[in-house]
């Protein structure tokens, strides 16, 4: 076999496995297959610098990691609101109709795996990352290269991101547990669970055994000219991956529901687990303009499928006290197995709900569970009592300090500030990963550290020494002198990081970020108006950091000069120009990619809108123009065309 003979059986052998993975069509026989394996594998050996990158060779797992790498996604991977019910859905069409009553929609499976990235660059596989937490994943490239469903090499030189989950069909989920069962180890409770394990293995040859099925449902940064998403995601697949088992385009509500009852309905039939319909808005351009709250996209929505549910005994009901201070009930329930998942627990808010639905103890009630939704009660079956149910008061006491708790109908807190619970969650949540990140500082080390005396406060954490850490049971020099190091080395963190570490009511990593974005550390003097002007945090979110931080200044500024936060670069203001403090809107066809516009009119200090309003100074048009220039003139909004924007820009 010479070098060209090799090129065309590597690409042989990727058609032959093509058509077997992807398509579920084989054309060829297993002997056939192996027999021109070996021979490219022989050469290969033979030859091992002409190995081509795209050689199904290169899929065999051989590395063992001692850990994965954190690595950036070139763009952001976003959440996706979820809608229940047709009520749900007719709401966000409402809203989607608002911003484009032309809109139409990519509906496809929800896949229920584990997400993953890819990164193409000039036909290449060049990296896989997991989703992480939608800025940062770790990056499992060699486990990737080893699924059979990842194309190595594509006929598409740009750079691209290509998203989708990596699920594992049921039938090899089921072979896997018995294996795995055969070998005295523990089962995958299901196959989500089986498939994110087996991404995540340090040793590739694990993952390669485990048949995994990369499955697209997007694409990241890229530089395609489709205006429609459906046409994009052709474009996909006709790269070489995975077709979803069903999806269709629609226009209308009712079209939409017909496409998720077939899914629905079909579910058992297909190979992999789905959860639900994502439903898109196919056109590009509207995705663009309408953009994203702190968390979703405003353009998607995941169309969940209705809940399992399964009767059960509630067997008792304990008290968990917050950082806040809220006592929360949990429904210890009789354990049941709900769509793989052993569920013991059942949320139930507050007392005021026990009391509406009038639960008791040894009830059996109807329990729900939704994806990761943990489950609630949702019935009581009341003729099936027997007389020994017991009916559950509303406490008194706080169940850990015991000091009188304030009932405020709704909830019930404990206004202690020294209480063990209060102190220990708010440590625990202070030294979290999506915090500060603290190494070593679990709920198990916490505990013992405030039961010692030694901490009875976040700040004291900061006073730890190894004297007063060696004085512990259980804490040898090297395991304290980690501890000590990781709890140094959060100094100087990242703002947003600081100010989510503070646990305030309400506001999570998105908002902290949003917080530290606009004000930096001076969050602490904001006025409500001030923070209602941030995109996602209404009402709710502005109390609860007004109110924390009126109670909490001291503790901040303390806290401040222990840590120094890392503020963001100042935003530069922006010269005198036409678009500085201009609300404006962006509609039909433009000589340059919308999202480049929007960038640059940002630079010049103008707040670009994605729906007209009395509040909009200039919609900026190009060809087609459609709704929002109609609307713009029936209220009066100055309209200004590109060639005249670029004109007042040049001035």
């Amino acid at each position: 076999m010479n070098y060209e003979e090799y090129k065309k059986a590597v690409e042989e052998l990727n058609r032959y496995a093509y058509h077997y993975y992807v398509e579920d069509n084989p054309i060829t026989t297993d002997e056939v297959y192996d027999k021109l394996y070996h021979e490219v594998l022989a050469y290969e050996e033979k030859n091992p610098y002409q190995v081509l990158d795209n050689s199904p060779t290169q899929r065999v797992g051989d590395v063992v990691s001692e850990g994965f790498h954190k690595a950036l996604h070139k763009s952001r991977m976003w959440s996706l609101e979820d809608v229940f019910d047709e009520e749900d859905l007719k709401k966000w069409l409402a809203r989607i109709f608002k911003l484009d009553d032309r809109a139409s929609f990519y509906c496809e499976p929800k896949y229920d795996g584990a997400s993953l990235n890819l990164y193409y660059e000039g036909g290449r596989l060049i990296q896989a990352i997991t989703r992480g937490d939608g800025v940062t994943g770790e990056d499992i490239t060699q486990n990737a290269r080893t699924i059979k469903t990842i194309p190595l090499k594509i006929d598409y030189e740009e750079p691209i991101e290509i998203r989708g989950e990596v699920v594992i069909f049921k039938s090899e989920f089921q072979a896997i547990n018995e294996e795995r069962a055969k070998n005295g180890e523990n089962i995958f409770a299901n196959p989500r669970n089986a498939a994110a394990g087996s991404l995540r293995q340090l040793d590739s040859s694990i993952t390669a055994n485990r048949n995994l099925v990369f499955l697209p449902y997007g694409i990241g940064q890229n530089t395609l000219d489709i205006p429609l998403l459906s046409k994009r995601m052709e474009f996909i697949y006709s790269l070489g991956f995975k077709t979803p088992p069903y999806r269709a385009v629609c226009k209308w509500l009712l079209d939409i529901e017909k496409v998720y009852a077939k899914m629905k309905d079909e579910r058992d039939d297909y190979d992999m687990m789905l959860d639900g319909m994502v439903v898109k808005v196919d056109q590009i351009e509207s995705q663009e303009s309408m953009g994203y709250t702190v968390k979703y996209p405003r353009w998607a929505v995941a169309y969940k499928f209705p809940a399992v549910e399964k009767i059960t005994t509630v067997k008792d009901i304990i008290l968990q006290v917050g950082r806040s201070g809220v006592v929360t009930p949990v429904a210890v329930v009789a354990p049941t197995n709900i769509d793989g998942v052993v569920v013991e627990r059942a949320t139930l808010h507050n007392f005021d709900e026990i009391q509406r639905k009038d639960i008791r103890i040894n009830d059996k009630v109807i329990i729900l569970r939704s994806g990761d939704v943990i489950p609630k009660i949702i019935k009581v079956l009341e003729h099936e009592r027997t007389g020994s149910e017991i009916e559950v008061l509303r406490p008194k006491e706080c169940p850990v300090c015991g000091s009188e708790l304030l009932d405020e109908g709704a909830l019930i807190k404990c206004q202690n500030l020294t209480c063990k619970a209060r102190v220990v969650n708010s440590i625990i949540y202070f030294a979290s990963k999506q915090c500060l990140n603290i190494d070593g500082l679990g709920e198990k080390i916490v505990k013992a550290l405030f039961d010692s005396g030694l901490v009875k406060s976040v700040e004291d954490i900061f006073s730890l020494t190894l004297e007063k850490l060696l004085a512990l049971e259980g804490f040898k020099e090297k395991k304290s002198q980690n501890l000590l190091d990781a709890v140094e080395n959060v100094k100087g963190c990242d703002c947003w990081r600081f100010i989510n570490a503070l646990g305030m009511e309400h506001i999570g990593e998105v908002a902290s970020k949003s917080l530290c974005s606009e004000f930096g550390l001076g969050f602490m003097k904001a006025e409500k108006n001030d923070l209602l002007t941030i995109e996602g945090i209404g009402e709710e979110m502005a109390e609860s950091v007004l109110e924390f931080v009126r109670v909490n200044e001291e503790h901040i500024l303390r806290l401040t000069e222990i840590l120094n936060p890392k503020i963001p670069e100042p935003k530069i203001e922006a010269k005198d120009n036409p678009f500085k403090a201009k609300t404006i809107v962006l509609t039909g066809s433009l000589s340059h990619p919308r999202g480049e516009i929007k960038e640059m009119l940002e630079s010049l200090g103008a707040k670009v809108s994605g729906s007209v309003s009395k509040k909009t100074d200039m919609v900026i048009y190009g060809d087609d123009a459609g709704s929002k220039y109609d609307k713009a003139l029936e209220l009066g909004v100055r309209t200004v065309t590109e060639d005249e924007m670029k004109e007042m820009l040049d001035d």
